[in-house]
């Protein structure tokens, strides 16, 4: 069976992870914690980048940035993970969806001013497969009505818009390092802040709401509780495996650009004669070769491949179910809109294997099968 998915290993990740699990220190903001904050903060040249246990916490930590209160509203796309939407409503915040743009998937921000109301306080652009939003316009409506920008980068680690690096734009960007994504801790997250105004609470936050960061730059005697917040630090042999990633992030991307271009140039025919729709990459984004989906026209078409991929040892996983239809999301959030093109993406989209270690002869075994179901059709 070739999976979905395997988490890349670079050669380093065994030493590193035995280093940290041999040190005085295993648990968080340990050395290699250390090294990670400073390789992402030189290489992306943000304000202060602090690792998480997942991206769901870094987004939880944004939340509460924020100083979000029960009944804000924040915008966002409904084609996304849940944590997108779960993140503020624990804070009592509600999640504003509106549609999807048709080209890239990525929420259409022509309609975002529509959502707006004396309630809203942020915008919550999610980079769909890797691929920019159209930031510019983002950036120009949150500075025009006062509302915080923050990205969800979860996919999006190594791309860019217009040369700069996703995460880095809004005012705060959180990543995902789960097993699933281009560089992994296995589960792992990193909070980017651009505003210097949010780095000391976003310390504070990180560190269960305790000034325990400045106890241990001598810059307080003693630490104490004086906020909100969690234990959103993960160990540092985590920190280890991820670290081992890092110097070589851009091997990385090239091998995964390397698959996703086989892909593309396997299918490309497919695509003109209209059978099938394939990634779309938008001049404004580069691409970071997250992710390679199909389209079908339809989701009975998308079953059947999924089924016959699976018979032949592939293992080619639909995405997201709308948050919008979803029982929680029906509860705790609104809908500005029609959201035609979010549930027709939802219905028709598959998503095929791409990883670091993914063979050649994997690759063109997987076209293989996907040029006999289409040829049936």
């Amino acid at each position: 069976m070739i999976p979905f998915n395997k988490p890349p290993t670079t050669g380093n990740e065994k030493q590193l992870t035995i280093e940290a699990l041999t040190s005085t220190k295993t648990s968080g903001d340990g050395q290699f914690t250390k090294k990670c904050h400073e390789w992402f903060e030189a290489n992306l040249g943000c304000e202060k980048a602090l690792l998480t246990t997942s991206c769901t916490h870094a987004l939880e930590m944004a939340a509460i940035l924020l100083n979000l209160q029960a009944g804000d509203e924040v915008i966002m796309p409904s084609f996304t993970f849940v944590s997108t939407a779960n993140a503020f409503v624990l804070r009592g915040a509600i999640p504003v969806f509106v549609d999807i743009r048709a080209d890239n998937f990525n929420i259409n921000e022509e309609l975002i001013e529509s959502a707006i109301t004396d309630k809203t306080k942020a915008i919550v652009p999610v980079h769909y497969a890797g691929v920019a939003c159209e930031m510019d316009r983002i950036m120009n409506i949150a500075q025009k009505h006062n509302l915080a920008v923050v990205e969800d980068a979860a996919q999006a680690f190594g791309a860019t818009y217009k040369g700069k690096a996703l995460g880095t734009i809004g005012d705060l960007g959180c990543f995902s390092f789960h097993e699933t994504k281009n560089l992994s801790a296995g589960e792992g997250g990193l909070l980017i802040i651009n505003d210097s105004k949010y780095t000391e609470r976003a310390e504070i936050i990180r560190e269960k709401g305790t000034n325990r960061s400045r106890f241990f730059r001598n810059q307080v005697d003693k630490y104490t509780w004086v906020d909100v917040g969690s234990s959103f630090l993960p160990s540092d042999i985590l920190a280890a495996y991820l670290y081992a990633q890092l110097p070589i992030c851009e091997k990385i991307k090239e091998k995964r650009k390397h698959i996703w271009s086989q892909y593309h140039s396997a299918l490309k025919k497919y695509e003109e004669s209209g059978k099938i729709r394939l990634p779309f990459i938008n001049d404004f984004a580069s691409n970071n070769a997250h992710m390679f989906y199909i389209i079908f026209d339809d989701i009975g078409t998308r079953t059947k491949f999924i089924a016959y991929m699976k018979e032949n040892g592939v293992m080619t996983p639909f995405h997201y179910i709308p948050l919008h239809s979803s029982p929680a999301g029906e509860k705790y959030c609104k809908t500005v809109g029609e959201m035609n093109i979010t549930e027709r993406v939802s219905d028709c989209l598959v998503r095929l294997p791409l990883f670091y270690n993914l063979s050649d002869n994997d690759v063109a075994y997987i076209i293989d099968k996907i040029d006999e179901f289409i040829g049936n059709l």
